[in-house]
């Protein structure tokens, strides 16, 4: 699959750096990585699904099993299978029933990637939410991954929390509303580049970009 930088990315990288000397740091560490997006919206989300509450490891092969099944991975075909057949792929029952919502969401036009574009971040995540096993979190995940959103601050990620407490808070635990309204109060002055601040900060903890 192909994969592309988003346009904004260098010019984010020169504003926070001009307005941030610890992410000036990290940026600088990390030269000739960016963010990249890759797959369809409903495969990145049914992938999501998959890999809930399990090892990286058996969702590879989960998702290996998936994809043999569903050779043509679109809603429509997800929703032709049997729910015994999505069993046989090593889904739970409950996960069964989160791709097949995930599927009918997609059929019925309740979500509709081809709406994306004209649709703000908070009401993208409101119709994701509505899919039953996507919260919140997923669907800020599929804003920066999928979408490359510029401005989204994942205030529920941990490993973006463990990055502010450490470089930030002098090691000092991110927990509680108060907190939390801390972060919050730093990434305004990210604004509007939230998502590639957020981004640089999980580089600072593991070098090695995630793609979804």
């Amino acid at each position: 699959m192909s994969s592309a930088r988003p346009a904004y990315w260098l010019r984010a990288r020169r504003a926070l750096a001009a307005t941030d000397p610890t992410l000036a740091g990290i940026i600088s560490a990390h030269p000739r990585v960016a963010l990249a997006s890759r797959g369809d919206a409903f495969v990145t989300l049914a992938r999501s699904i998959v890999g809930q509450q399990i090892s990286v490891k058996a969702a590879d092969a989960v998702w290996g099993r998936f994809c043999t099944t569903c050779t043509d991975l679109t809603p429509r075909s997800v929703l032709r299978r049997r729910a015994t057949t999505l069993r046989a792929c090593g889904l739970s029952d409950r996960k069964v029933e989160y791709i097949r919502d995930l599927a009918a969401h997609f059929v019925s036009g309740r979500v509709d990637p081809a709406r994306f574009p004209e649709q703000d971040d908070e009401q993208i995540i409101e119709e994701l939410t509505d899919i039953r096993g996507i919260g919140r979190w997923t669907a800020e995940m599929f804003l920066i991954f999928n979408l490359l959103r510029p401005n989204v601050l994942p205030l529920d990620d941990l490993g973006l929390l463990r990055a502010v407490s450490i470089h930030y808070f002098d090691g000092e635990p991110v927990a509680g509303r108060e907190s939390r309204e801390r972060v919050l109060d730093l990434g305004r002055r990210w604004a509007p580049w939230r998502s590639v601040a957020t981004w640089y900060l999980w580089r600072s903890l593991d070098p090695v970009p995630v793609e979804y």
